[in-house]
């Protein structure tokens, strides 16, 4: 295939996520309601009073649920059609090894979803709270700003949490290898860092709760990174070995 064969199918997969994407997240709108709901009774939601500061602020709202409950169904599609992308130059096990990957696309996705959610959004609205009430202010939250600030959270820790797959993937294709996961290490470490520091409020226990869960999920990506690229490498003097004894 030619290059610009190889666009023409890319675009076709994209508009396949983003139509996945559209309408899971109308789905999603329905499905809010209840989610919404549950999220009022619990802590710290049910500790304090919601206001709308904006007509638009309930609409919103619905449209960030939504929008989170589109994207468990829209990632592993997503690595799916990056999967039936690539899949012409995989071989036959390799096809079928990444392919079984997949799925967990959705386990590690709701795993840093529950780890933001239940650990980091509380401890982060807790500080903020009590940094306010330090300086004697009267906190009035708006829904849009109560949600948004939840958001900034899970949602990028609920992404980064997808980085062992991601990792394992691009190995299986041959764009990353252990060598060099190990030689960017400090740089990938002071990235990790740095968005630990924006995604959590800005002292020390919050950015090291966040960073260290991803530190280790990057050491994690490397020990997968190794282990399929010395499952590959195996294969491949098999099949060496074979085709050299089968000459002879």
């Amino acid at each position: 295939m030619s290059l610009f064969d190889h666009l023409g199918e890319l675009r076709k997969h994209i508009i396949w996520i983003t139509i996945v994407l559209v309408v899971t997240m109308i789905v999603g709108f329905f499905l809010a309601s209840p989610v919404l709901e549950y999220l009022k009774k619990t802590e710290p939601a049910s500790t304090i009073q919601w206001n709308a500061f904006a007509p638009w602020d309930g609409v919103r709202i619905y449209l960030h649920f939504s929008f989170i409950l589109a994207l468990v169904v829209t990632i592993p599609f997503t690595f799916y059609r990056l999967w039936f992308f690539v899949k012409p130059g995989l071989s036959e096990r390799e096809r079928e090894a990444t392919l079984r990957y997949i799925p967990y696309t959705i386990v590690l996705f709701l795993v840093g979803f529950s780890f933001a959610y239940f650990i980091v959004f509380p401890l982060a609205f807790h500080f903020t709270s009590g940094f306010n009430e330090s300086m004697g202010l009267t906190e009035t939250y708006g829904i849009t700003q109560y949600f948004s600030f939840m958001f900034n959270i899970i949602l990028p820790l609920s992404l980064l949490f997808e980085m062992p797959i991601v990792i394992l993937f691009l190995t299986r294709i041959g764009l990353l290898n252990p060598t060099l996961l190990g030689k960017v290490r400090r740089y990938a470490y002071m990235l990790l860092l740095v968005l630990a520091t924006f995604i959590t409020p800005p002292d020390v226990i919050s950015v090291l709760i966040v960073a260290v869960p991803l530190i280790g999920l990057y050491e994690v990506s490397i020990l997968i990174s190794r282990y399929v690229l010395q499952k590959q490498l195996t294969k491949e003097s098999v099949r060496e070995n074979t085709a050299q004894s089968i000459k002879l």
